[in-house]
């Protein structure tokens, strides 16, 4: 059958890594920090969906603006991702992984001096930095992988490794709900003005800022362990090549469909569960405290968890274009019936997106890697720039929302993501030539 000679990005790069004589090694202890690494960046990108509501609460801010949140850490992607690779060429997986840590560090104690000002802008800034960090943590974690054992298991050590991602993403929320919006106050920001209101921005903040010292001390202490084994791997890297050349593949139209896909993707993901919180609390849906709706976000990214599990299996049997082609539609008829109807029904509609999510981005990357050859590793680069969606499409439907004044009625810009996703999962359907 067809599909089942499909070969994912992370077995091209693995079997193209072994047929030029590439060492890999066989090391479980190397395996599971990096299991550790997608846990931790995958948590903590899912806290922006805790973070938002709660600035968007303290400092007055539209949906447009608070969507800014998702702009700011997800522009890092674009900026970083191809410099990442560059570094990565040149110091090696382990010494940059160290500096990754340590940039995710700074990022985390940006917060202090953001709540001292009081503004909005120097949380954006933290935000970018800590993206940056797990940009750069990411762009090592992927390819890492592959290379820690034979090359003929390497997809189930990614699909392993995106179980702790979906891990993170499930637990990280609800301890950050607790944490964060469980200390809004009585009070709202919108009832102040002036030092009354840069005074209870400053005390209402420190929550957040507790919760990313936390954060800074555990980074630092892993930052600290993987310098102590820079020198664990035997590495020989590429040293050629413009920082730019990989973007020449976006020549090949299914590789540039593809990374269209993973824009829209992370675009609409991120859309939906950084808004997830207010969408819930809305007088037509739950109407819900911002707290109890925040406690429903772990449903959203723990329907990725299970649906991996469930997709690794489905996926033998049946072609990956048609799954993807088929979760995309399924996608669009929770986004439809969730738009349309209230109360109960429309919020867990709207949370079961995430199901539907979870065998998304591994099979676009699988198909649009699909041919590749020796330039597997520089198409996972240009693939994790795409992820940039996350700064672009969710501030497009925050600016809708607030233009009908209906969050309800902006879902129609992720269902149009969605519908060309499944679009590549049926020009995809059949296995590319090499």
């Amino acid at each position: 059958m067809a599909f089942a000679q499909v070969t994912t990005g992370a077995d091209a790069a693995a079997q193209d890594a072994d047929a030029v004589g590439a060492a890999y090694a066989d090391a479980p202890d190397l395996r599971w920090f990096v299991f550790a690494l997608f846990f931790i960046f995958g948590g903590i990108t899912s806290l922006n969906d805790i973070v938002m509501p709660k600035l968007q609460e303290l400092f007055t801010l539209s949906h447009a603006q608070a969507n800014l949140v998702n702009s700011a850490f997800f522009l890092a992607y674009l900026l970083f991702s191809l410099p990442a690779a560059a570094v990565v060429r040149r110091a090696g997986y382990m010494r940059t992984a160290t500096f990754g840590l340590i940039l995710m560090t700074l990022g985390c104690l940006l917060f202090i001096p953001a709540s001292s000002s009081a503004t909005f802008g120097m949380f954006l800034l933290a935000l970018f930095v800590l993206g940056a960090g797990i940009t750069v943590v990411q762009v090592v974690a992927n390819p890492l992988i592959s290379l820690l054992g034979p090359p003929r298991t390497a997809s189930s050590r990614l699909t392993f490794a995106q179980a702790f991602n979906s891990l993170g993403t499930t637990i990280f929320p609800r301890v950050g709900s607790t944490l964060i919006l469980g200390s809004l106050a009585g009070v709202s920001a919108a009832t102040l003005s002036g030092p009354a209101l840069d005074a209870y921005r400053v005390e209402a903040s420190r929550a957040i800022v507790h919760t990313y010292i936390g954060l800074a001390v555990a980074l630092l202490v892993i930052a600290g362990v993987v310098w102590t084994r820079r020198n664990r791997l035997k590495e020989e890297q590429e040293q050629s090549g413009s920082i730019f050349h990989p973007l020449t593949l976006l020549k090949r139209p299914r590789f540039a469909f593809g990374v269209a896909c993973i824009f829209l993707y992370v675009g609409a993901e991120v859309a939906i569960g950084s808004n997830l919180v207010v969408y819930l609390s809305q007088p037509t849906v739950w109407n819900v405290p911002l707290e109890t709706a925040g406690n429903y976000v772990p449903f959203y990214w723990g329907g990725a968890l299970i649906g991996r599990f469930a997709g690794s299996a489905i996926l033998r049997v049946v072609s990956p274009g048609k799954v993807l082609a088929t979760a995309g539609s399924v996608a669009i008829m929770l986004l439809l019936f969730s738009a349309n109807s209230s109360g109960t029904a429309a919020g867990w509609a709207l949370i079961a997106i995430g199901l539907a999510n979870s065998i998304m981005f591994p099979t676009i990357f699988s198909l649009a890697s699909e041919g590749l050859g020796k330039r597997a590793a520089e198409g996972s680069g240009v693939i994790a720039t795409a992820i940039v969606g996350g700064a672009v499409v969710p501030p497009l439907y925050g600016t809708l929302a607030d233009t009908t004044g209906s969050l309800a009625f902006a879902l129609v810009l992720p269902v149009i993501c969605y519908a060309i996703i499944a679009s590549f999962g049926v020009f995809a359907r059949r296995p590319s030539v090499a």
